[in-house]
């Protein structure tokens, strides 16, 4: 299981000391597949409206974070192939840019 909520650049080992949330709340991602739901994540992380995503995929592309996923799939962790199926919407499929359409930042 992932978790796509109040998601900042830094580690959530940080604690208080982490960067400022900088993308909204998007859900949770669930499969038995980890190379499938890292790379579902991944995909929803990049149809993201450019102001929820631009500090993330920075942070990704300049660490190589891409990588673990084709690492991943090279020890034969998954295939990272998958459906997105909507529960909260009657069990629909959608597409990653569906899973992001309309979200807005988590307030709590």
């Amino acid at each position: 299981m992932n978790v796509m909520r109040n998601m900042s650049v830094d580690c959530d080992c940080m604690g208080v000391a982490a960067a400022p949330v900088v993308t909204s709340n998007v859900g949770i991602f669930a499969s038995t597949d980890i190379l499938a739901v890292d790379q579902a994540c991944v995909d929803a992380l990049y149809a993201m409206p450019e102001e929820h995503k631009r500090e993330l995929v920075e942070r990704v592309e300049s660490r190589h974070g891409l990588r673990q996923l084709s690492y991943m799939k090279e020890l034969g962790m998954g295939n990272g192939r998958y459906v997105l199926i909507d529960l909260d919407n009657g069990g629909v499929r959608i597409k990653p840019e569906d899973a992001v359409a309309g979200i807005v930042p988590f307030e709590g």
